[in-house]
């Protein structure tokens, strides 16, 4: 039943303007507009990111959202060229080279948006 379904991702922004303009300027995603209810909704593969004001904003510590990119580097290339900050991580059983970790079957890497919201790139590499 749900299997064909369109999804949408429910990210919760303190400043719905700054956060706009991250995910229209740095991640390029296509606008669908101001829904009635005041989120703001992208389109973004066969789904949809909706930005949800929570004056708040977000208590996650986990990723919220992950894209799935052919090349990670250059992917992180992209990014950084429009700003966008990756983290790097040195814990006990994971670190991070040049901001990619492995993970699985995945090579991956995090940055936050505007708001707090952990986002992510991975590459396939199983």
């Amino acid at each position: 039943m749900f299997s064909q379904s369109l999804v949408t991702c429910m990210l919760p922004v303190k400043d719905l303007s700054r956060a706009r303009r991250f995910y229209e300027e740095r991640l390029a995603l296509e606008p669908r507009g101001l829904q009635a209810d005041g989120k703001f909704i992208y389109r973004c593969g066969g789904t949809e990111v909706a930005l949800l004001p929570k004056p708040e904003g977000t208590k996650a510590e986990h990723t919220a959202l992950g894209f799935k990119v052919d090349d990670i580097n250059a992917a992180i290339s992209t990014l950084k060229a429009r700003g966008v900050k990756f983290a790097d991580y040195d814990l006990p059983g994971f670190k991070t080279m040049d901001h990619v970790g492995v993970v699985g079957s995945d090579k991956a890497a995090w940055f936050e948006d505007t708001e707090g919201n952990i986002l992510c790139l991975h590459e396939d590499i199983g």
